[in-house]
This record gives C-alpha cells, sequence and structure tokens, in this order.
C-alpha cells in the first residue's frame, strides 16, 4: 500500500534523525543540530499518525476476520459495528495524513515580522491602520503570542502612517501569512460632515522572521547610526541616543528601532529586521512563484492586491481571495479572526493538493 510505505519511509528516517542528534559530532555543530532538531520535530506528526494509522488497520482486519469466521451472532453484531465505526475513522485519517504528507512551507514554524502601511485615504487609512494593528495585538494575545513593536511612524489624527512589528509564537508566520495584502475600509470618516462613505485601504505586510543561520552578516557591510528617539516615552527617551538606524551597504536597505530605551535592545530589534528584509529578498522569489499558482497567498512585492473588505456601515468583512462574508465586523476588529485564517487555510490545502496531484 502506497501511503504505508510513504509512512515507513518518513518513520524510518525519523528513527535516524533520533540517532543523529545524539551523536557528538553533530550536538557539536550547533547549525546542523538546531536545523535536525526542527526537522525531527515537524515529522512527529506524521509518525504519530502512521502508528495511529497502523492500528487502525490492523483494527479493521480483527473485525473483518471475525465477521469472515465467527459463528456466534452475538460476536458477529459486535464486530460489524464495530467496522462501522472504523472504517469513517480510516477516511479521515487518510485526509489528514494526505495533507500531513504535503511538503510544508519551512518558513511556517518561524516567528513573524509584519508591516502595517496606511495607503489611499489621508488620516483615515492611518486610523485604519491603528485599527488593524489593534486586531493583530488581540489576536496575537489570544493566542499567547508575544508582540514587540519595532518602529512607529505616527498619523496626524491618530493611528499610523506604518508601523512594524515582531510576533514570536510557535507557527506565527505560517498562521499570519494570509494576512499579506491591501485591506479595505468602507465608513464615514469622523471628519466628514455630508455622512457620505469612504472607501481607504492600508497595506500589511507578513514576512517569516530571519534567524541566524538563514542569513550571515558581516559587521563591515553595516553602518550604525544613532540619534534621540522621537515620539512618546518620556523624557528619557527624547534625550538619550538610544534609536538605532542600520544600513547595510552592499543592498542599501536601512532599518530604524527607537521603541526600546536601550540603545543595546533596540539594536538587537534592529538587527532582526535587517535579517528578515535580507531573507526577503530570496523568499519574495518563491512567494512571487506560489502567489501566481495560489489565491490564498500574496507575492511580497504586490502591494496592490486587494485581499479584504471591511465594510461598516453594513458591519460585514468580505475576504475577496475565496469569497467569504461575514457579518460580525466589531468580534473582528476585536481581533476574532480565527475563523478567516482558518477558512483560508483549507483553501490553501486544497491548493496544495491540486498541485501534488498534478505534480
Amino acid at each position: 500500500m502506497e501511503i504505508l510505505d510513504k509512512l515507513e519511509a518518513i518513520k524510518n528516517r525519523w528513527e535516524e534523525m533520533g540517532e543523529k542528534m545524539n551523536d557528538p559530532e553533530v550536538m557539536a555543530d550547533v547549525k546542523k543540530f538546531v536545523k535536525l532538531n526542527k526537522d525531527y520535530k515537524e515529522l512527529e506528526p506524521v509518525v504519530n499518525a502512521y502508528k495511529e494509522y497502523k492500528k487502525l488497520l490492523s483494527d479493521i482486519e480483527s473485525a473483518k476476520d471475525v465477521l469472515a469466521n465467527e459463528k456466534d451472532p452475538e460476536f458477529r453484531e459486535m464486530a460489524k459495528e464495530e467496522l462501522d465505526e472504523l472504517l469513517p475513522k480510516k477516511e479521515k485519517l487518510e485526509e489528514e495524513i494526505r495533507l500531513l504528507l504535503i511538503p510544508k512551507d519551512p518558513q511556517d514554524s518561524k516567528n513573524a515580522v509584519v508591516e502595517i502601511r496606511a495607503g489611499t485615504g489621508g488620516d483615515e487609512a492611518s486610523l485604519f491602520a491603528g485599527d488593524l494593528f489593534r486586531m493583530y495585538q488581540k489576536y496575537c494575545e489570544n493566542r499567547g503570542w508575544k508582540v514587540d513593536v519595532v518602529s512607529v511612524s505616527e498619523g496626524t489624527s491618530g493611528g499610523f502612517k506604518e508601523i512594524v512589528f515582531n510576533v514570536t509564537g510557535d507557527g506565527a508566520y505560517g498562521t499570519l501569512k494570509f494576512e499579506s495584502g491591501v485591506h479595505r475600509v468602507q465608513r464615514v470618516p469622523k471628519t466628514e460632515t455630508q455622512g457620505r462613505i469612504h472607501t481607504s485601504a492600508a497595506s500589511v505586510v507578513v514576512l517569516p522572521e530571519a534567524d541566524e543561520f538563514d542569513v550571515e552578516l558581516n559587521d563591515k557591510d553595516i553602518r550604525k547610526d544613532t540619534y534621540c528617539s522621537s515620539g512618546p516615552g518620556g523624557q528619557s527617551v527624547n534625550t538619550t541616543y538610544s534609536a538605532i538606524r542600520l544600513t547595510h551597504i552592499p543592498t542599501g536597505i536601512v532599518v530604524t528601532c527607537q521603541d526600546e530605551k536601550s540603545q543595546l535592545k533596540n539594536l538587537a530589534k534592529a538587527m532582526k529586521v535587517l535579517r528578515t528584509r535580507l531573507f526577503e529578498r530570496e523568499y519574495s522569489k518563491y512567494l512571487e512563484e506560489i502567489s501566481s499558482k495560489r489565491k490564498t497567498m500574496v507575492s511580497t512585492g504586490d502591494r496592490s492586491a486587494k485581499i479584504r473588505t471591511y465594510n461598516w456601515p453594513q458591519g460585514r468583512v468580505t475576504d475577496h481571495r475565496i469569497n467569504l462574508t461575514l457579518y460580525n465586523l466589531n468580534a473582528i476588529l476585536d481581533g476574532d479572526i480565527q475563523e478567516l485564517i482558518d477558512k483560508l487555510q483549507m483553501a490553501e490545502n486544497a491548493e496544495r493538493l491540486k498541485e501534488e496531484f498534478e505534480n
């Protein structure tokens, strides 16, 4: 049976990895050990599903054997009932295994770096960017994920012209990646005296946080400038040279961080974002390739793709990629976006299965 052969091969590879992780030579090579440990953990759900599937097949065979050979009607009835219960379980588990066997995006398990930028619509777009940040902040809190603001440019009437933040949590990127694209808002702005509905927009870009092993940075390629932070935070923020600006000379990429009072903390945050920016250059090629195949994904370079509309007068949110409309705008803005993410995940799984089948 093809599915069993695949699972058996994965189990063998997983066991080999477990042995290698105890090898002193591998343990001495930090880079190799970290990657091996990550791969080992990723295969664990597949191995567990294989064990469950094998037991299920064995139970089905036993029930069939009783039906074929047992004369006692009571035993036969019990075996039939068991079979009626086990066969749908087998079907469901096979579907789950098929999804588990689809090659995963290796970045999905990483932390995320999220950028929200106000688009067309002036002050109203900045206010909407603030609403989006609050929505993601609430969602991350509910998931037990940590949100760390890296840089902020505030709007003149509130909200943000731009905000960049890190999200630390298991599978943060794999969950939030569906949020990349243009988010559109339709509502009556506070400044509108005629009560007319305006349309504004903000763009969201979600990137996998690059770790030290993804990008090697050379100190001589980075120019570091320090300056006084601006904005809220009290006198100490504004009078000490705690803000950091990093310029990557070979690429011209500039990263700033002024959120912390400590220069060292700002430097650490800025280095994370710089690594991610450099990693994005390579990763965006991959994203462009898959975004042309999958409607659920938007490439990082395509900041014009409208993915979702938030309509205040009708209290609705529409995701245009999967034609899903929900009439719970207030709950969604309070961070209740799991249903949207689940439906997008299901759509992506269907597309990935189709890709796998076509290959």
